[in-house]
């Protein structure tokens, strides 16, 4: 199984294939991160790739796993990145 790609190899890779400079790409990359983060509370989507979208879980009784007594596990938001339809087919084929 190969290793995922690195933030600097990520921002060489961008660099080349736009011909810009690393600098450049690094700073397309952190604009893009930023904008999730501002975004994220709305549903930020990234076009051909997926959507983060912010999720409320509900109460639940869960297990703990040492002891295996029920616990109950409260309420929260969570964040979920949804996969978009064009990125599962590209591949999963």
């Amino acid at each position: 199984m190969a290793k995922a790609a690195t933030k600097s190899q990520i921002i060489a890779k961008v660099a080349e294939d736009a011909d810009i400079s690393k600098v450049q790409a690094k700073a397309a990359l952190e604009s893009l991160i930023a904008q999730a983060y501002k975004g994220a509370k709305d549903g930020f989507t990234v076009p051909g790739l997926g959507k983060l979208v912010k999720v409320k879980r509900k109460a639940r009784m869960g297990r703990n796993p040492a002891t295996g007594a029920a616990i109950k596990i409260a309420a929260k938001t969570v964040l979920k990145f949804r996969i978009a339809k064009a990125t599962k087919d590209a591949i999963l084929g």
